[in-house]
């Protein structure tokens, strides 16, 4: 069998699929940082957060793959690739487990639910102005960090 070359590191940015400019701002530069240290974007194919940081990753000549809740397209043009699910929020558990860890940048309860997957599978989660759930005693650390600022969410996600 032939031998592969290394995989690229995959990181899912989950974030509400609504934000305001300064959120998107911050999606944006997170997905063009992960792009520029060679990572595979993963997002949930949706507007707000998620398209911010496929745009950034794409005009960064990064790889975006949108895990979308829908049968149909992203709505993004700056997706690369689309996994059509349609799942509905059921897609949340594809999309945190096919990632080394997860960037939570702001969020609703679309997002809650994703950090807590990802949690509950042992995937680190880097909250950057989003939810931080208090862990039960005896979590393995750092499974759940924040993030000051998106340069400092992207280290936290590729160290961990």
């Amino acid at each position: 069998m032939p031998r592969m070359g290394p995989k690229r590191h995959q990181i899912a940015v989950v974030g509400a699929a609504r934000c305001d400019p300064l959120l998107s701002r911050k999606g944006e530069e997170v997905g063009r940082l992960l792009a520029e240290a060679g990572v595979t974007l993963l997002t949930g194919g949706r507007g707000g957060v998620m398209a911010a940081a496929s745009r950034g990753a794409h005009l960064a000549g990064g790889r975006t793959v949108a895990i979308s809740p829908s049968l149909g397209e992203s709505p993004n043009a700056t997706d690369e690739v689309v996994i059509a699910t349609g799942m509905g929020q059921a897609r949340n558990l594809v999309l945190v487990l096919s990632a080394r860890a997860v960037i939570a940048v702001g969020g609703g309860w679309g997002t809650l639910s994703e950090i807590a997957l990802a949690l509950k599978h042992g995937i680190p989660v880097v909250c950057l102005e989003s939810w931080m759930p208090e862990l039960p005693d005896g979590a393995p650390e750092p499974l759940l960090q924040k993030a000051e600022s998106p340069a400092d969410a992207v280290q936290k996600a590729l160290r961990s």
